[in-house]
């Protein structure tokens, strides 16, 4: 049963379609009604329907800009356009919408009945063919060649000159790459229900293979992205050309979000997806892949299932590289520190000690092998911004202090206490970053409350973060959501106006962000308990007791 909502201003058309037509007949399960497209798309970020048929023109929020937020957050969502304006140019934009159908209005129960048949049966042929396994072990054999995957896997982990990847390019028949660039990293998190059947290596890499086929097939309309797999059976897509970063920041979040929730909706289990750092050139890859690398380890602390960007994690200002790391348990304690997680580096310390007491190392290779472990932790300070002349000192006397200790638990000790307290400073540090990210963000709303068409994703785009992760954190830190603070400010100002003010409710609701006077008053009476003319004609008749 595919889930559906009409948006319509016109209470008679939203009605004439819930009463006429069997949707349950057709397949689609009628989750609710809305009178403009603003109303319609918190209930869309809220309940992700399959279909939305939508009008044109309605108040606060039209259908065109309905679609556009749609296609950039949920390209996943179909849409049908009604509307009264047999105009060529809403035809093209919805077109370049990528919205499904476009009618025209007056439109009978009998052509909703035909265009829903329609739909249905485009939905379903995508779902077979999305959940066709059949079709997938077939296709196993078909993935790009080794060497090709093995060329790209060396420019995002290594880094080439250019040259070399002009050579390469051409000749592997790839497309030339154009700035700006992201890497982005995709893992399987587990398999879902399956881990407690699957014993057969062929298994998880069918199904290894079918997360390939949807990124794939999520990628093949754009000309501007690369899809490969490493050697760890993770999934990069180096995604390259658009008018600017923001930009492209805002592509890979839509991507990323659609291949994600494939995954989730077909094969039944999910994957993490690390965004990196934006660079200016093919040469410097490998700084936004360790990038998004750093972002992808945060799963250790968010959970999975989820899209993190590094912006989102750590802020937009780069930050100085640690020197490529020889062996992975050195990123792993690392991440386990950057990520604020004491107890995860604690028990990557006590791996290592035990380690070392299982190979019986002389105490002077110990000795260079624990200087090995502080060096790691040295670099994490020194990315998490210790420039202070105590820090400096501390980390010198690190390396030197080794020798006074006599036994392997004195330094599992000793090293527990360097990686709980960094760890502890690089969660205060990530709070910093959160709480700035979110004060800019109110002091924002407070700036432009007045602005009609304020939303969730003009604010993203100024704090530079992802819906997603935004809104999971504004709650957060202020307890409502953007929609709640943003009408509270709002309302609270027009209290003030009304108050202080002889201006008449339309102009009041007009300086607080709202055009329609009649939403701007039911909105009032709802938040406050009684109209702006009652609230204004009580509070005089109060200060005149």
């Amino acid at each position: 049963m595919y889930k559906v909502m009409i948006v319509d201003d016109e209470l008679v058309v939203r009605d004439g379609l819930k009463q006429t037509i069997e949707w349950e007949e057709h397949g689609f399960a009628l989750i609710g009604d809305y009178e403009n497209g603003r109303d319609a798309w918190e209930a869309i970020e809220a309940f992700k329907p399959d279909l939305i048929i939508s009008d044109i023109s309605m108040p606060l929020m039209d259908g065109l800009e309905l679609a556009g937020l749609v296609t950039a957050n949920y390209p996943y969502i179909k849409m049908i356009i009604l509307t009264g304006y047999d105009q060529f140019e809403y035809a093209q934009q919805a077109i370049r919408l990528k919205v499904s159908d476009f009618i025209l209005k007056p439109i009978t129960a009998k052509d909703m009945r035909a265009l829903l048949v329609k739909v249905r049966q485009e939905m379903d042929e995508e779902t077979k063919r999305r959940e066709d396994l059949g079709r997938l072990r077939s296709q196993l054999h078909l993935s790009l060649p080794l060497l090709r995957e093995r060329f790209l896997e060396r420019l995002v982990v290594l880094g080439l000159g250019r040259q070399e990847i002009e050579g390469q390019f051409a000749f592997f028949g790839l497309p030339a790459l154009k700035p700006p660039f992201i890497v982005m990293l995709a893992d399987i998190d587990d398999f879902g229900e399956r881990d407690a059947w699957m014993d057969d290596g062929h298994d998880a890499e069918f199904f290894r293979f079918a997360v390939y086929n949807i990124f794939e097939e999520v990628i093949s309309a754009r000309s501007n992205a690369l899809l490969f797999r490493t050697r760890e059976e993770r999934l990069v897509v180096i995604l390259n050309g658009a008018d600017g970063e923001d930009e492209l920041y805002v592509e890979a979040y839509g991507m990323a979000e659609e291949a994600r929730h494939h995954i989730e909706r077909y094969l039944k289990f999910t994957v993490t997806i690390g965004i990196g750092r934006a660079c200016s050139s093919p040469e410097q890859l490998p700084v936004s892949y360790k990038s998004a690398q750093s972002a992808l380890d945060y799963r250790f602390q968010l959970g999975k299932n989820r899209i993190l960007s590094i912006n989102d994690l750590e802020g937009s200002e780069g930050r100085a590289m640690p020197a490529a790391l020889p062996a992975d348990w050195e990123r792993k304690l690392s991440a386990s520190v950057k990520t604020g997680s004491g107890e995860a580096a604690c028990r990557q310390i006590e791996c290592l000690i035990e380690a070392f007491r299982r190979s019986r190392l002389p105490i002077e290779a110990v000795f260079l092998q624990t200087q090995r472990i502080v060096l790691t932790l040295m670099n994490v300070m020194q990315e998490l911004g210790a420039h202070e002349a105590e820090d400096l000192r501390k980390r010198q006397l690190w390396l030197t202090d080794i020798y006074r200790f006599k036994t392997l638990d004195e330094i599992e000790v000793w090293l527990k206490v360097i990686a709980s307290e960094l760890a502890e400073s690089a969660l205060d540090n990530r709070n910093l970053v959160a709480s700035n990210q979110i004060a800019k963000a109110t002091e924002y709303i407070e700036d432009h409350y007045a602005e009609e068409k304020l939303s969730l994703q003009h604010l993203c785009r100024h704090t530079l973060m992802s819906t997603s992760y935004f809104s999971l954190l504004f709650k957060q830190y202020t307890g409502e959501t953007f929609v709640e603070y943003l009408t509270r400010v709002r309302l609270e100002r027009a209290k003030e106006l009304l108050l202080a003010t002889s201006l008449k409710f339309y102009e009041i609701a007009s300086q607080v962000g709202y055009a329609d006077p009649n939403y701007f008053s039911i909105l009032f009476k709802k938040h406050t308990g009684s109209s702006p003319r009652d609230f204004r004609e009580k509070q005089a008749k109060e200060s005149l007791s």
